[in-house]
């Protein structure tokens, strides 16, 4: 027999999933089916065949179970009125943030490169939205900082016409020689190329500038000194009308699933203050040098610079 919630407020509601949790790695219980009150709000008082409950719609449910570090399992129908929700607790060790070294960490063999960041919502709309701001159909020379498999072109490459995606000269880097090496075999095409170097030592290539820089997730690693290498892009690599895209993580990846909140050290739970420093850093310093900035996203804060009147 499931505990069923009728009038209970999400408070106990919480206390209880919580509490189930420590116990075993499947909490089951009853609720309103969200279907029965649609466009109701959480929390609203709804009465059916004398009974009192409290609205929630599955948006309410499967945020508890993001927040609890599990996955909503599919909802079971008991009656027209309820549902059965059944939480799973996700396996936080099935992380590549708990792996070590950097060719582990990051390699074609890693967890890390069993994610797919275009096939999350939550990554795909604000990157596409942000594509569409810099103009990405007028580049002529791209970077992406920390490339990996080339998502990132990927996305470009889908919403431009063979000819337009010909007509741009891509440029990735990556220290990961086995990442590098699947992406170079992913683009063959001439106007694409791949290169494995640690970006801290960009000043070692050579490169020309380029009118737009991309880089997902690769700034806020330990191993560079973010705010000189952040300057050093902008006035050496970024050319005189160039744009920037960049990526800020706001989740953390484990059992499958892109869970909202970045981890930091010392904390048990989300804390971004670290996340916004950066960011609000990096708009400050884009605005001073006459760049429109907008900030946009959620599990990904992506911040998009372009020249004003560029």
């Amino acid at each position: 027999m499931h505990r069923r919630f009728t009038h209970e407020a999400m408070l106990e509601i919480t206390a209880y999933v919580q509490e189930e949790l420590s116990q075993k790695s499947r909490v089951s219980f009853e609720v309103l089916n969200p279907e029965c009150s649609q466009g109701s709000y959480a929390g609203e008082e709804i009465c059916i065949e004398g009974v009192k409950y409290l609205y929630r719609g599955y948006k309410a449910w499967t945020d508890l179970a993001e927040l609890l570090f599990c996955r909503m399992l599919t909802p079971r129908l008991i009656d027209e009125k309820i549902v059965l929700l059944c939480f799973e607790q996700l396996n936080i060790e099935e992380s590549f943030h708990s792996t070590k070294g950097k060719e582990e960490k990051y390699g074609v063999d890693s967890p890390f490169f069993q994610i797919n960041k275009n096939e999350e919502p939550a990554f795909l709309l604000p990157y596409k939205y942000a594509l569409k701001n810099v103009k990405i159909e007028a580049k002529k020379r791209v970077l992406d900082l920390g490339v990996n498999s080339a998502d990132e072109f990927h996305l470009i490459k889908e919403l431009l016409s063979e000819q337009e995606f010909k007509q741009i000269e891509f440029t990735g880097i990556d220290y990961s020689a086995s990442a590098i090496d699947f992406a170079q075999k992913r683009f063959p095409e001439e106007n694409v190329r791949f290169i494995e170097h640690d970006i801290n030592k960009l000043d070692d290539l050579g490169l020309e500038k380029f009118d737009l820089i991309i880089s997902i997730g690769t700034f806020q690693s330990p191993n560079i000194d973010f705010k000189p290498f952040f300057m050093s892009l902008v006035q050496n690599y970024l050319s005189a009308d160039g744009a920037l895209i960049l990526g800020f993580p706001n989740c953390r990846w484990m059992g499958g699933e892109m869970i909202y909140g970045a981890k930091v050290p010392n904390y048990a739970y989300s804390e971004m203050g670290m996340l916004f420093s950066d960011v609000i850093y990096c708009k400050k310093y884009l605005q001073q040098k006459r760049f429109r900035v907008t900030l946009t996203g959620k599990d990904y804060v992506f911040l998009t610079a372009t020249k004003i009147g560029g």
